[in-house]
């Protein structure tokens, strides 16, 4: 009864919190959060008034569910963008600005965080600051995904974008895994070549593979069905399988296997999009089928942003610091790719800022990162800016949009039908 409660109230108050956020022009992915952090245990959930909100962290943990599903769909429906004359007319650039950018920015947070280092020991490691220059790398593709649907951006800055978001992870991946390899290797002495290395790759191969395996299931098992609703029936259950299985994680020989659900659900769907000629028709049904879900997942993420970090002044200053050069790794790295990839002067100036949003992702490299002598710290930092980055990201992300003439301007629509009388039945012959 408690977590059906919530779930309705989370649906419910981010949709009514969206017809606010409207008349502000800000995106509704900023609505769903605030009523998130609102019904979150910082705010109605810390007065324990049944059920009408979360009362604690633990609550909104055990309903990590709905967020790994959501993310799923959202994978999903991102790997729909490498369709192969896309990848023809784009690909380079995409994949040089996807790894550019990201090293530039993991580099600018790491020269920033280790002056601060040498200017007070006491603040951060260094092996804290290389993990967190890693982490910024990372890009949320949620917000962005619900930014671009919402007010319909097609453009050659959106489909760069969603490239870009989808390759970010990958790289993101390994930049990651080898900097908090040698974080580890600073604080025990000893570096594994394994875990730096092999491991992070071996994860990439091993995700790729299986999603791929699973689009291309998928094609098979779809042609025994004509029924759009079987379809679709299908398609969802297949993302489903594919997020349980990314959840797998196994030892051989020493080596440590597991799989990225990002990586795997982009993967099932670009190569079903890719063999599938009846592909865009389903992705639209499948839309329609995760609106509310999505919605679910934005709430239950404002739900986790942690208020009481804001109560500690190093956090505060790290995070700053964190923020600024994230910021400008990001937009320096994306406006020096592009104009290395021939981009145009609109793609140059605004790619950066769409690339802001973080969450997801980062959070679970920073829970990772925990196992660091000052792993608490990391992860503080990491949520600070993921509720900055998250509260502001979007409507970053929308103004970028609409500046590069890629979002038009919404009049007033409705989704109402009147009722039409039915023509009666002769039930006589």
């Amino acid at each position: 009864m408690q977590i059906l409660i919530q779930l309705s109230l989370s649906l419910v108050g981010g949709l009514l919190l969206s017809r606010l956020a409207k008349k502000l022009n800000l995106p509704a992915v900023t609505a769903y959060l605030i009523c998130g952090l609102l019904l979150g245990p910082y705010c109605i959930g810390a007065l324990d008034l049944f059920s009408l909100g979360f009362n604690s962290a633990e609550e909104v943990a055990s309903l990590d569910l709905v967020s790994q599903v959501a993310l799923g769909f959202i994978a999903f429906t991102i790997g729909n963008e490498f369709r192969l004359e896309q990848l023809k007319s784009m690909g380079r650039q995409a994949i040089t600005v996807g790894i550019l950018q990201a090293v530039a920015t993991t580099a600018l947070v790491d020269a920033a965080l280790i002056a601060l280092h040498f200017i007070n020991p006491g603040l951060i490691s260094i092996s804290s600051a290389i993990t967190l220059g890693a982490i910024a790398a990372a890009t949320a593709p949620a917000a962005t995904l619900m930014v671009v649907r919402q007010y319909k951006a097609d453009g050659p800055l959106t489909r760069l974008l969603l490239l870009v978001v989808a390759i970010d992870d990958a790289v993101g991946l390994v930049l990651f895994s080898a900097s908090f390899g040698v974080a580890a290797a600073l604080e025990s002495g000893a570096i594994s070549l394994l875990t730096v290395l092999v491991e992070p790759l071996i994860e990439i191969v091993l995700s790729l593979g299986l999603g791929a395996l699973a689009g291309w299931v998928l094609f098979w098992v779809e042609k025994f069905f004509h029924s759009r609703s079987k379809r679709l029936s299908i398609s969802i259950g297949f993302v489903l399988l594919t997020v349980g299985l990314s959840m797998m994680k196994f030892e051989v020989g020493g080596v440590h296997c597991g799989f990225s659900l990002l990586l795997v659900c982009m993967m099932t769907g670009t190569v079903f999009c890719n063999i599938c000629d009846f592909s865009e028709e389903l992705m639209g049904r499948v839309d329609g089928w995760t609106a509310p879900l999505f919605v679910l997942f934005f709430v239950l993420s404002g739900a986790e942003l942690n208020l009481g970090i804001l109560a500690n002044p190093a956090v505060l200053l790290i995070g700053a610091v964190y923020i600024v050069f994230r910021s400008l790794g990001k937009y320096l790295g994306a406006y020096g790719s592009c104009a290395l990839t021939n981009c145009s002067e609109s793609i140059q100036k605004h790619l950066g800022i769409t690339l802001l949003p973080q969450a997801g992702v980062a959070l679970g490299m920073a829970l990772t990162a925990q196992q660091l002598s000052d792993g608490a710290m990391v992860r503080s930092v990491v949520l600070f800016s993921v509720l900055v980055y998250e509260l502001v990201g979007p409507a970053l992300t929308k103004r970028s949009l609409i500046a590069a003439g890629e979002i038009q301007t919404e009049g007033k629509t409705t989704a109402r039908k009147k009722n039409e009388p039915r023509k009666p039945v002769n039930l006589n012959g």
